[in-house]
């Protein structure tokens, strides 16, 4: 729906709307380097009641500044092949500047690389550039409510590349999964989002050491030897939300 188009690389603005952001809204950052992507996606999110475009970005150093002057962004989608800064570089950073806010990807290819890539640079969602409205809404609403969320397609890739090399390296004949405890599966959730000890026992009201020790049992339980790992056995099993 999206496809590359012609634009002005340095393209960088605000909507102007953010005073207007009705309460209880996700306020909403698009990162792309075409502007009729950008447009696009606006006109599929306008009438959302409960999501607003409150800035736009051309860049990654835009978008950091957009991010600056507007706290209340809860979800940044961001393209992954920009040029300069890439998405995934951008993701990392936003991480690192403002990790309350949640990074979705946005793109035409799903190859397990660059699903990975995101995954272990934080982001929560990967959608790719053909979605659908009822789509592009949900994809936002589940990241900003602290899940993971995975286009059909980009699920799939990760799937194909677990069975492919047994990352998990899991007998054959399993067909559920291992049993999580309540707090487990809280705990694996804010995993996916690459959430730091720190601010998951902060969620939680646990100590850190709590939280390390929860992370060891479940890598132990599903005998993944990293988050990558982690969440590519949740989605073989239906643990986080993929769709």
């Amino acid at each position: 729906m999206f496809g590359n188009s012609l634009g002005d690389p340095s393209m960088s603005n605000t909507t102007g709307a953010a005073s207007q952001v009705p309460a209880g809204a996700l306020s909403v950052l698009l990162v792309d380097d075409h502007p009729l992507v950008i447009e696009g996606l606006k006109a599929l999110l306008n009438d959302a009641p409960d999501i607003r475009v409150v800035a736009t970005a051309g860049g990654g150093a835009d978008a950091l500044l957009r991010l600056q002057e507007n706290p209340a962004i809860r979800v940044a989608i961001v393209d992954l092949n920009m040029p300069g800064m890439t998405g995934v570089e951008l993701m990392r950073a936003i991480r690192t500047a403002h990790p309350a806010v949640c990074t979705m990807a946005l793109s035409v290819f799903h190859d397990h690389s660059s699903v990975t890539d995101v995954l272990e640079a934080g982001g929560s969602g990967y959608v790719l550039k053909n979605t659908t409205k009822p789509e592009l809404t949900d994809a936002i609403r589940q990241v900003a409510s602290g899940r993971t969320y995975f286009s059909a397609e980009v699920g799939a890739a990760l799937l194909q590349n677990l069975h492919r090399n047994g990352a998990n390296h899991h007998d054959a004949r399993e067909d559920k999964p291992v049993e999580l405890t309540a707090r487990e599966m809280e705990i694996l959730q804010l995993i996916a989002r690459e959430y730091p000890n720190a601010l998951i026992a902060e969620k939680l009201f646990i100590s850190e050491r709590t939280v390390e020790t929860h992370r060891k049992n479940i890598l132990t339980k599903t005998n993944s030897k990293s988050v990558v790992g982690l969440i590519q056995y949740a989605l073989k099993y239906k643990l986080i939300n993929n769709s």
